[in-house]
């Protein structure tokens, strides 16, 4: 096609996929090419501007390995994460919510007993997470798989951390036959998220904060069941009204509430008290 414009340059690049044999990407791809050419119209982007978004783009990809994605990152903080999670888990009632998996989930965590730790050091307020895992009418989920991962209290990661031991607050779980489950940790502290790179510079050019409110990872599966990725977030956290990544929502929040017995410390696996506990049902929707 000769003579392209403004006016007919959109349609001209749409009619490229009248080819494709898959209807869903070429679905998403013409949507793509009118929402992208139209931005590009609406801002009147100049090509400097257009350079400069490539380096960006360019610059997140040189950004990720096997420990970092960085991509990841620039969808949470745009809240395309969020809004891909909502559409794509849409929960009945007594299912739990999900949110952002986030750009530091890590496959291969040790797998932990029933009652015990994730956490390698002693470092933290000790914190003992329990509760049950359920259909949505309530009935037990006896060998859900729970994988779990949060900072360490100086709001790093241990990929982030060379000092933390490997696997440091990461550890995977199986429920028992009423589909209980506990775990010791350490309270959950916020942190930001990195800010080393290109996102970190977006979010300093919008005049955002990199923060992310207090929270423990969760991904859950079990057979019959839908693949959860969720949180728990730290209750009175000053960031969840303002979370970098959008990620919290109110039945999320949970409370952990100081324990001063030195019966019960002994009795759950601390050296001694107080420590903090918090209770927590998590409630899986069928698979279709």
């Amino acid at each position: 096609m000769r003579n392209l414009t403004e006016q007919n340059l959109t349609d001209a690049v749409i009619a490229k996929f009248a080819n494709s044999t898959d209807p869903r990407f070429k679905q998403i791809m013409t949507s793509l090419v009118r929402h992208l050419h139209d931005f590009v119209r609406e801002v009147e982007l100049t090509e400097a501007e257009w350079f400069e978004g490539i380096k960006f783009l360019t610059a997140t990809g040189q950004k990720c390995d096997d420990e970092r994605q960085e991509f990841i990152l620039l969808s949470d903080t745009l809240g395309i994460s969020m809004l891909v999670d909502a559409i794509n888990h849409r929960m009945p009632s007594g299912a739990t919510e999900s949110t952002v998996l986030g750009p530091f989930y890590r496959a291969g965590a040790p797998e932990i007993e029933m009652g015990g730790t994730i956490a390698q050091t002693d470092d933290g307020d000790p914190a003992y997470v329990s509760g049950r895992v359920t259909s949505p009418d309530g009935k037990p989920v006896p060998g859900a798989l729970l994988d779990i991962w949060q900072t360490a209290p100086n709001g790093l990661y241990e990929t982030q951390d060379q000092d933390q031991p490997d696997y440091n607050l990461r550890g995977q779980l199986h429920t028992d036959k009423d589909g209980r489950y506990a775990f010791r940790t350490v309270i959950p502290v916020s942190y930001p998220v990195p800010t080393d790179g290109p996102v970190g510079r977006m979010l300093k050019a919008m005049g955002r904060h990199p923060m992310r409110p207090a929270h423990i990872h969760f991904v859950i599966t079990a057979p019959g069941y839908e693949r959860l990725a969720t949180h728990l977030f730290a209750e009175g956290d000053k960031y969840l009204d303002s979370d970098a990544v959008f990620g919290v929502k109110n039945s999320l929040v949970v409370k952990f509430e100081q324990n001063t017995s030195q019966d019960m410390a002994k009795k759950l696996g601390f050296k001694k008290a107080p420590f903090y506990t918090t209770h927590f049902d998590f409630g899986l929707k069928p698979a279709a």
